[in-house]
């Protein structure tokens, strides 16, 4: 199945810097930009489907493939983040010069809201206590592994893997893919209530579930919601980098804890997650003082 629909977009709707945080990298298997448009391969209620998006003049040309392609299609505008509201974050932007220049200078950056929890979960547990590269390593394995084909005619794009098989497989088969037994379980775990997960009905729901699952804390489950549900006060609390980018950003302090963090970040409450998406997208950093952690790899061992 095909289906089409051209999409109303906002004025200096950033296509590229809304729609670049549903990949995990330029390489990603399951989502990247590509044929003049963007390409994302999911999971719906309905089966597989394949979303492409491209602009089409002052639009955005929406058109999805495979047996979920009219579940895609419907909420293609949440996906794109067209459904995010900004209702009163100027004001709130104002509490801080910074913010509101970001604000002002990024006013096409949208939060995407793809509706599919596990989608996320999945990168994120793997993402937990590892440096980027281990994170995609492992991810790209476990997509590959699972390989299959996305509906569509994008040659190459994969479907993430189907709960069900990541619940059944054992341990050992994602070692050599560089995930040691605890991220393992955490995700075999999570994989086993997907679908309990994607029926949660707001972000604070699936809060509540994500964080009832052993191995899942506030920086894992901010981190899905804040692209499952577009929630922008979704602050990845626990974050290695992000307290000092934040203080470094808001304060001119080099080093702070969460505490610190969610202190400077009360003015903007109800945007908290949107402030620290705006700095990162700026590459706004505190600076470092020591080595950065090693890429490791033990999945011989």
């Amino acid at each position: 199945m095909t289906a089409t629909r051209v999409l109303r977009v906002p004025p200096r709707y950033d296509v590229a810097g809304t729609l670049g945080g549903l990949t995990f990298s330029r390489y990603d298997p399951c989502a990247r930009f590509a044929a003049g448009g963007f390409w994302w391969a999911t999971r719906t209620p309905d089966g597989p489907a394949t979303l492409h998006l491209r602009r089409d003049g002052a639009g955005l040309a929406a058109q999805a493939y495979g047996p979920g392609a009219a579940w895609v299609l419907d909420r293609a505008d949440a996906v794109a983040g067209l459904r995010d509201d900004l209702a009163g974050f100027d004001e709130v932007a104002s509490a801080h010069p910074l913010v509101a220049r970001l604000a002002k200078v990024h006013s096409g950056l949208r939060l995407p809201a793809t509706g599919r929890v596990f989608q996320r979960l999945l990168r994120a547990v793997l993402e937990q206590k590892v440096t980027g590269t281990e994170a995609y390593r492992a991810y790209s394995a476990i997509v590959r592994h699972f390989r299959e084909p996305a509906p569509g005619p994008l040659a190459g794009l994969l479907l993430p893997p189907d709960p069900a098989a990541i619940a059944a497989t054992p341990y050992w088969v994602l070692h050599p893919f560089g995930v040691e037994q605890r991220r393992a379980e955490t995700l075999r775990r999570a994989a086993a209530v997907a679908d309990r997960l994607e029926r949660c009905a707001d972000s604070a729901e699936a809060t509540r579930r994500l964080r009832a699952i052993p191995g899942v804390g506030p920086w894992t489950a901010a981190e899905v919601v804040r692209t499952a549900y577009g929630d922008p006060d979704a602050v990845s609390v626990g974050d290695f980098h992000l307290p000092h980018t934040v203080a470094w950003a808001l304060a001119g302090e080099p080093r702070a804890d969460d505490a610190r963090m969610l202190e400077l970040l009360e003015p903007f409450r109800g945007h908290r997650g949107r402030v620290c998406v705006l700095l990162e997208v700026a590459g706004l950093a505190a600076p470092r003082f020591g080595p950065r952690m090693p890429v490791r790899s033990f999945s011989r061992y």
